[in-house]
Formats: C-alpha cells, sequence, structure tokens
C-alpha cells in the first residue's frame, strides 16, 4: 500500500503539492470547504475529505485538518504557504500525534514567527539589522515607549505586528500623533490575523530593494541556498512580482547576502525549506527582516533558475532524506519573472472579482513558460478565498530575452469574465524601468500611469480573434 500525504491547503499550491507527491509514489489526500466542490485540487488528488461548509474557517481548523489525515491514513501533512504554514501550534499537533509536519518544527516556527525573537537570535549571530525594539507594553507606557524610540531613531518608523507575515499588520507612522492612533489599530489587527496583538517597532529603510535568499537544511544541519530573489514591486507590502536572480549588478554583494541567509538559518536550527528576507537601502547596505518557514508563493522562479525542485526535495527531507547536492552544485541558469495573475481590478485598487465566471480561459505556453493554477473555463470564483487564479512564469537566458516572453505571454493571455491583473502587468513589462532593471519598493508610487490602460482592451481583442476562428473552423471543419 502506498503511504499517503494530504495537503492542508487550497488552489494553485494544493496542486502543486499534489504533483510533488505523486512524482514521488505517494497517494495526495485533499481536503476541501463547500465552497470549492468544484475546484481542481480536489478532482487530481488521489482521495478527498470534505472538511464542511467554511469558509476558510475549516481550512485553517486544527483539529478538522488532523482528524482528515487520521481518517485517511495520511503519515504526512504538506502546509503549502498561509497561515498554517507558519502556525507552531498545526505542526506541534502534528508532532504530538506521530505526523510528520512537512516543514520546520514547532519550535522553529515559534521562534521564528515571532520578529523580537528572530531578531535576538540574529543580533547574537552577528547578522546587520535595522534598529528595533521589543515588544511595546500596553497602554500609554507602549505609546511613550514608542514615541522615545522615534525621537532617536526619527521618523518614519514602521509599527509591525510581531508574530505578523503576509503584510498584515503593518504601519508606516510618520508623526507623533499618528503613532497614537496607530498603535491600537495595528494591535486589533494582529489580533484578528494572528490570535496575538503584540507590536513592536523599526526604523524605516527608505525605498528598499527587497531581496531575499532560498535556503534548504536537512537535519544533519547541512544548510544551502538557492540563489536570491527581487521581490521589491508590492503593493501596500505584498509582492506582486517576483523575479530571479535579483537585479543588483553587484555580485559580491549578492554574494554576501547568500551566505548571510546561510549563517541565519543555521544561528535558528532551520530545517527543510526557509526563506531569509532583506532590505537593501540605497547605499547597498542590506538588513535582516524575516525568516519564512515555509515554501514561498515564488519559489517558482528559483526552481525555474536552478532545476531543483524545491517541493519535492521539502518532501523527501521530511521523510529523513539529507540533502542530495552541495553548494557548488547548484548553478543558477539565466532569469526568471512570476506574475501573480489575480482576479481583480488594479484600477479600483485591485478590488477582488470573486463571484464571477470564467467564461474564456486561453493560456500562453512554449518554450520557458510555467502556469501554476486552478482556473478553468466555466469556473466561477468564490469570493470568500484569495483572488489568485494562475501563477505565470517565464524563463530565459538573458533578462532581455526573459522580458520578452514575459510580454508575448501577457499579450497571449486571455481570461475572459473577471478583470484580471493581465493588462496591467503588461504595462509594467513594456515600462522602461522594469526592463532596465531600476525598481524598489516605491516602483508603483512613481509610477501611477502603469494604471492608464484601455479597459481589458487585451482580453477584448484576443477574445474578438478566437470567436472568429471558433466561426471560421464551424464554416469550414477541415481548415488547418
Amino acid at each position: 500500500m502506498k503511504k499517503k500525504i494530504l495537503i492542508a491547503n487550497r488552489g494553485e499550491i494544493a496542486i502543486r503539492l499534489i504533483r510533488a507527491i505523486q512524482e514521488l509514489n505517494y497517494e495526495a489526500v485533499a481536503v476541501y470547504e463547500t465552497p470549492d466542490k468544484e475546484s481542481r485540487h480536489i478532482r487530481i488528488a488521489n482521495e478527498a475529505i470534505w472538511l464542511g461548509n467554511g469558509p476558510r474557517c475549516d481550512y485553517l481548523d486544527i483539529s478538522k485538518i488532523i482528524k482528515a489525515a487520521k481518517k485517511s491514513g495520511a503519515s504526512a501533512i504538506h502546509p503549502g504557504y498561509g497561515f498554517l504554514a507558519e502556525n507552531p501550534d498545526f505542526s506541534k499537533a502534528c508532532e504530538d500525534e506521530g505526523i510528520i509536519f512537512i516543514g520546520p518544527s514547532s519550535e522553529v516556527i515559534t521562534n521564528l514567527g515571532n520578529k523580537v525573537i528572530a531578531r535576538k537570535i540574529m543580533a547574537e549571530a552577528g547578522i546587520p539589522m535595522v534598529p528595533g525594539s521589543d515588544n511595546l507594553a500596553q497602554g500609554d507606557e507602549g505609546v511613550e515607549t514608542a514615541i522615545a524610540f522615534a525621537a532617536e531613531f526619527k521618523y518614519p518608523i514602521m509599527l509591525k505586528a510581531t508574530c505578523g507575515g503576509g503584510g498584515r499588520g503593518i504601519r508606516l507612522v510618520e508623526s507623533d500623533d499618528q503613532m497614537r492612533e496607530e498603535i491600537p489599530i495595528a494591535r486589533a489587527e494582529a489580533k484578528a490575523a494572528f490570535n496575538d496583538d503584540r507590536v513592536y517597532l523599526e526604523k524605516v529603510v527608505i525605498e528598499p530593494k527587497h531581496v531575499e535568499v532560498q535556503v534548504m537544511a536537512d537535519r544533519e544541519g547541512k544548510t544551502v541556498h538557492l540563489g536570491t530573489r527581487d521581490c521589491s514591486i508590492q503593493r501596500r507590502n505584498q509582492k506582486l512580482i517576483e523575479i530571479a536572480p535579483s537585479m543588483i549588478s553587484d555580485k559580491a554583494l549578492l554574494d554576501t547576502i547568500c551566505d548571510t541567509a546561510v549563517k541565519a538559518a543555521k544561528a535558528a536550527n532551520y530545517f527543510n525549506a526557509g526563506t531569509v528576507e532583506f532590505l537593501i537601502d540605497k547605499d547597498f547596505n542590506y538588513y535582516f527582516m524575516e525568516i519564512n518557514t515555509r515554501v514561498q508563493v515564488e519559489h517558482t522562479v528559483t526552481e525555474m533558475i536552478t532545476g531543483i525542485d524545491i517541493v519535492r526535495t521539502q518532501i523527501k527531507l521530511a521523510m529523513g532524506k539529507l540533502l542530495a547536492f552541495n553548494q557548488e552544485d547548484i548553478q543558477m541558469r539565466g532569469h526568471a519573472i512570476e506574475m501573480r495573475i489575480n482576479a481583480e481590478d488594479p484600477k479600483a485598487d485591485f478590488m477582488p472579482e470573486g463571484g464571477k465566471t470564467v467564461s474564456v480561459y486561453r493560456s500562453p505556453g512554449g518554450y520557458g513558460v510555467r502556469l501554476d493554477g486552478f482556473v478553468y473555463q466555466g469556473y466561477t470564483i468564490p469570493q470568500v478565498y484569495d483572488s489568485l487564479l494562475v501563477k505565470m512564469t517565464v524563463h530565459g537566458f538573458s533578462w532581455n530575452e526573459t522580458v520578452d516572453r514575459l510580454r508575448r505571454c501577457l499579450t497571449n493571455f486571455v481570461i475572459a469574465g473577471p478583470k484580471t491583473t493581465i493588462p496591467f502587468y503588461l504595462n509594467i513589462a513594456q515600462d522602461a524601468d522594469f526592463i532596465g532593471g531600476n525598481f524598489d519598493t516605491s516602483y508603483l508610487d512613481k509610477h501611477p500611469e502603469l494604471f492608464d490602460y484601455e479597459e481589458n482592451a487585451n482580453e477584448a481583442s484576443k477574445l474578438s480573434n478566437l470567436i472568429a476562428e471558433i466561426h471560421h473552423r464551424g464554416l469550414n471543419p477541415y481548415a488547418a
């Protein structure tokens, strides 16, 4: 009988995990809530277990996930990315039940999920960091501590959830009055998102580049990096576009950052796949930001340039295997770009388009093109989940070749029904600063013209061509 692995997630990442699990000759067990009853991930899994009506609450119910794993006979659980992937209680529950958690230990997740503890670990290891505070006390005492910190390090100051992630619980503060207003708001958001209202402060790095390093580590402590990714193009601290490797031309600096990432992972006793994130200022000083204790949404770009299957490696490490490659074996080949095709309207502050049905779906393909998605023609987008439909990743020998391929794919990509981010991304792919690799976290603020495009012009023209082609074939059944 084949061993089973349960996927505690949904959407495109669930499909990504199912494929890797089946390639390794395990059976994949999917879980789902009622709004996802038509999702592709439960169709391609070996079996699927209904968790409840949801929405969202059942996917995040640790007891239901553990019960599903035991019911199916799964020996391991892969959380993908999201809240469960970085929840030490979930990892601990797996450990207590004798179920393999495909990720780091609950102790590591606890330490690195708490940004204040993580900073202390990195400080002891000599990792460079921006100035920061301890957790702020409750009430007036915490507010006064925050104002004193700002007086020492000067505004702007970043107010952050101690156990945060995914851009939540973060506030940019520029005055004492704003600090007094934002602290209770940030606490409330942190409590709602992470069930922990602790917050702390960091000095802001103005218009930085956001560079991260993929690391892999086995149980014997062998740790390697898989190079850098640039995640600077963001909206409200949420990544939109991911690029590998970083476009910074100083190779020595990138090598140093990669070596620092390995050092940071070892300091944290890290195991499995993780991402060490850094901010780089205008003078090319770099600072530790955090370690994400999971596979990232943007892992695809690293896989494209290294040829290493990160998810497959994750599973093998969790099952007791050691890393099958050394640092010198890892070679970076060319460039890769990932864009998140979301059912959103960028012109309306990225308003989600849930509830709409995909009437036409025509995806690009060809050499160097990878699509990770779950949408299909006739699929109705649930209103209750994340708006991501497809991750499109393109790879090329040179940066210019990769950008050319990206433009071609965006031009050929048709998703009719909901508004999507496709035309917005096409504007970016044609922007001189993007083509020149000249971007940081302020990129969208500096380029408001990117939101100036004819509504769905690209999709509409392609849809017209498709309708004409269908009509032509209907009249000429033997047409080539």
